[in-house]
């Protein structure tokens, strides 16, 4: 099944501002870490049609068909796993979201390995990667050109750097806007906020995209223990609870997450700008019950404000399937280990 986009009365400066469904769904990750060769799994789009999901984000890394010593050199048949995660989509009535996990010149993992950057870098550094980033999706755009925008969206780089200003992220965003849309004018795109996709990016606001936005805060719960973290980001050192007294003495709770995740996004949605939830999850280090009580009230605020979400991961250490938490009661599940009741949540909402 495609699901049709819809364009309301609302202008941007490239035409209407898109109208998206409420894509509900999974990040699946095989091709994150940039290794050839990967597969995605049909169970996965099957599962998710069964349980009523709609949406299957891709966080890709282009090391998956190029290399970093080689930008403007792509394999075409590295890119097979692409092609075959959107028939699976196509097959199930899953949309697929093409992100560029790592792009050329940056990567919120380990970015500084990229031989240019796009971000914190002289003038002339940042245009051999952005040159070099906005040949891949000039490429991926001609690619699947013959596919439909309700089956097939792209999202131009993931997560973003902590940043002042915006005015350089806005440069960067436009550039691959426009290399997109030389080639295919209709295809529907998404851009993550500044600040790893926590702060809306009111310049990008008239180029009739979707802006995606993410549901980790509080880190202190949503990643607990992850080493990748820096210590800087998590608001407490003390064992997560829900709701969570910070280390300044400031009470997380429902009522903070809707002023944090809902309200500062509302002047983009005022000026027709729809809004999704690209990534969000708990780390399997959090209690389950903490984990849920959490994702309760997440889930309850975006159902309220209408947007949908797509949730880090399926299969893994945030997911359904699979995660590793001691202290879930696990039901066995086509070979896997199922978290029915975060399913159940997750299901409801």
């Amino acid at each position: 099944m495609a699901y049709p986009l819809i364009k309301p009365a609302q202008a941007s400066e490239d035409g209407p501002q898109p109208t998206i469904p409420r894509w509900r769904g999974f990040n699946l990750t095989e091709l994150a870490g940039g290794a050839r060769r990967q597969r995605y799994e049909e169970a996965d789009f099957a599962l998710m049609a069964e349980w009523g999901f709609n949406f299957a984000r891709l966080p890709c890394s282009y090391w998956a068909w190029s290399t970093k010593e080689h930008w403007m050199t792509i394999s075409e048949v590295a890119l097979q796993p692409l092609d075959r995660a959107i028939t699976l989509g196509r097959r199930y009535g899953v949309h697929v979201n093409l992100c560029l996990h790592r792009i050329p010149g940056y990567c919120v993992n380990n970015g500084a390995v990229e031989p240019d950057r796009l971000f914190d870098s002289p003038p002339d550094s940042m245009e051999r990667a952005l040159t070099a980033a906005a040949y891949h999706w000039e490429y991926l755009a001609k690619r699947y050109k013959d596919v439909p925008s309700g089956e097939l969206s792209f999202d131009l780089l993931n997560e973003p750097p902590f940043m002042t200003d915006q005015s350089q992220y806005v440069t960067i965003a436009n550039r691959l806007i426009d290399a997109i849309r030389a080639v295919d004018p209709d295809r529907l795109i998404f851009a993550d906020g500044a600040d790893l996709g926590q702060t809306p990016v009111i310049g990008l606001a008239n180029r009739g995209i979707v802006q995606s936005t993410r549901g980790y805060l509080p880190k202190t719960v949503s990643h607990y223990t992850a080493t990748w973290v820096p210590p800087n980001e998590f608001e407490s050192s003390a064992n997560p609870t829900w709701p969570l007294i910070d280390a300044q003495g400031f009470t997380w709770d429902k009522e903070r997450l809707r002023v944090e995740l809902i309200q500062k996004w509302q002047p983009l949605e005022k000026m027709g700008v729809p809004i999704h939830v690209g990534e969000w999850g708990c780390f399997n280090k959090t209690p389950h019950d903490v984990c849920l009580a959490w994702m309760k009230d997440l889930l309850e605020l975006w159902s309220e404000a209408g947007w949908g979400w797509s949730m880090w991961n399926l299969r893994g250490t945030f997911g359904i399937l699979d995660s590793g938490r001691p202290d879930v009661n696990y039901e066995t599940f086509r070979g896997h280990r199922l978290d029915r009741e975060m399913l159940e949540l997750l299901r409801a909402n």
